[in-house]
């Protein structure tokens, strides 16, 4: 309070332009306000309210997608957004591309022991959030299975996620609009693995850059997701110019494309079963 008077941003000042593909976590950075504007228009969203979870899929969901997600349209986001300060775009809206409708080919030699089943909705019904399940689940995948998850609303962002660590995806509608979402877990994905296991070169060296610019942690007692959620977190409050020291259990293979979506680096280190050691830094 200034002189007996709240002051608040102007939001006439500088407006935000956005459309369909703008993402949910500039409109978050933008105006928090928006949070709750967006959890307002569907139960789906309430998720968002989960900070951790919040950090990890604003960043990949635009409106486009979310409208999907929660059953409504672009132009919904944008009437409740408005009144924050939000403008959106004078350009046509522009549909989000629905998944691919072809078969691919691992469908066609899938065998009814090679598909593991999670159906999310009661975990959604009862206000939980399955992501950890659902990570659990891919991790515990051997190569040629596929993971079915069973939803009433189509996953793009885990599409998106899953897709990015070489797990192919189909989806389909069923009668009644239950979603029917395969992760597909091939030989690219265990390769991927087994390469990440390895000592980096340059490891040693590494830790001298760094030294007395390093932050360490430990993650090594949390349970899925909190380790990955626990290290994005602390990357975004990392000076540029330093490191970030990992104790963790396993070499995190569904976090090293978050690293390089966000432009860090990382150099790894499996002491021993249970005992790696990490070290990211900005690229």
């Amino acid at each position: 309070m200034v002189n007996g008077v709240w002051w608040k941003k102007d939001i006439n000042m500088a407006k935000m332009t956005i459309d369909a593909n703008t993402k949910i976590s500039a409109l978050l950075r933008e105006n928090p306000e928006a949070l709750e504007a967006i959890v307002s228009l569907s139960p789906k969203f309430t998720k968002l309210r989960n900070p951790l979870l919040r950090k990890l899929m604003a960043s990949r969901t635009t409106i486009g997608m979310a409208s999907k997600i929660g059953g409504c349209r672009p132009e919904d986001f944008f009437a409740k957004l408005q009144p924050l300060g939000f403008q959106a775009s004078s350009a046509p809206v522009a549909e989000v591309a629905a998944q691919a409708a072809p078969m691919p080919a691992f469908m066609k030699h899938l065998k009814p022991g090679d598909v593991v089943d999670l159906d999310v909705r009661p975990i959604l019904a009862g206000g939980q959030d399955p992501f950890n399940l659902i990570l659990k689940y891919v991790g515990e995948l051997s190569p040629g299975q596929a993971l079915r998850i069973i939803n009433d609303f189509d996953p793009i962002p885990l599409v998106q996620l899953l897709g990015k660590r070489g797990f192919q995806t189909y989806g389909e509608v069923l009668d009644g609009g239950v979603f029917h979402t395969y992760f597909f877990k091939g030989d690219e994905v265990r390769m991927g693995a087994a390469k990440a296991e390895r000592r980096s070169s340059d490891w040693e060296e590494k830790l001298k850059q760094y030294a007395g610019r390093m932050k360490e942690i430990d993650v090594r007692e949390l349970e899925m997701p909190l380790p990955m959620m626990t290290i994005l977190e602390e990357l975004d409050h990392l000076p540029a110019d330093h490191a970030l020291y990992v104790n963790h259990k396993r070499i995190p293979m569904f976090l090293l494309p978050e690293l390089e979506d966000r432009k860090f680096e990382h150099r790894s280190w499996e002491i021993a079963e249970g005992n790696v050691k990490l070290l990211i830094f900005k690229a």
